[in-house]
């Protein structure tokens, strides 16, 4: 698979689907891979020539030396952008993914044409819960969080119901980098974007999940309230909604993405 080399860091990505069709720009998680769009794959590679990437610190990317903010995974996208000729594309991120799609309708809203924003927030905090996450994983590894992560992530049904795609998740948690996972903690607990979400003029769709306990519905309604002429789409999910309600996902997904190609 292709790799971008920027200065000081490698980015692992992936480019399927139909030759000629729009580029979909698809960004993972904190804690996962490109993998976690597995559920969507099959009906967006019909639809959309489809890129995806491992974010800094995750996957095959590079593990960062220094300190980022999610300006710099912004900048990730646009960097993959250029070095593919991509002009504009669609943006679909879930969680911190939906932190780099704000970044970038904020201040790249010319290469984004339509926004789907999922499972994310324009500020996710206090400090404290993070400091304490970083300082976790230093000392004991992605093993200590694990557990809970899974418990935040998906309803209890989910979990009874398809044990084998939540230890699907489980396994890409467990082997992220320890490093590239507490950096892009750093990140996202330094981000906020909240001042600046209102200046979003694409069109955007906004999913959240209804049971999420790490980026609450309430996070994705003011989110929604905040961008001109948004949707908002609510999912009967916790916070990897598009493995819990997976088709109900993209069916929201590329119904939004297909009004504008209809409408361009």
């Amino acid at each position: 698979m292709p790799f971008l080399d920027l200065a000081g860091i490698r980015l692992h990505y992936d480019i399927e689907g139909r030759e000629g069709a729009p580029w979909l720009i698809l960004s993972n998680s904190l804690g996962t891979t490109m993998d976690m769009w597995q559920p969507q794959l099959p009906a967006l590679r019909e639809r959309f020539r489809v890129l995806r990437y491992d974010t800094r610190g995750h996957g095959q990317s590079g593990i960062p030396a220094q300190d980022f903010a999610v300006e710099q995974l912004g900048r990730d996208v646009l960097a993959l952008m250029d070095h593919l000729g991509i002009e504009r594309a669609h943006f679909c991120g879930l969680s911190m993914g939906g932190m780099t799609g704000i970044w970038l309708g904020i201040h790249a809203g010319a290469r984004i044409d339509r926004l789907v924003l999922c499972n994310t927030s324009a500020h996710i905090g206090p400090p404290e819960l993070w400091n304490a996450r970083i300082d976790k994983v230093r000392n004991e590894g992605m093993a200590a969080i694990v557990p809970a992560v899974i418990e935040r992530w998906f309803t209890p049904a989910y979990r009874q119901r398809a044990p084998e795609e939540v230890e699907r998740v489980r396994r890409m948690l467990l082997e992220t980098d320890p490093q590239g996972y507490v950096g892009n903690c750093a990140a996202v607990r330094d981000m906020d974007q909240r001042g600046e979400a209102a200046t979003i003029a694409n069109p955007a769709l906004v999913i959240a999940g209804t049971h999420d306990l790490a980026t609450p519905a309430a996070d994705g309604r003011w989110l929604a309230g905040q961008i001109k002429g948004a949707a908002y789409v609510e999912l009967d999910a916790a916070h990897l909604s598009n493995w819990e309600q997976a088709d109900m996902f993209t069916a929201a997904l590329t119904r939004f993405l297909e009004q504008g190609d209809k409408n361009g």
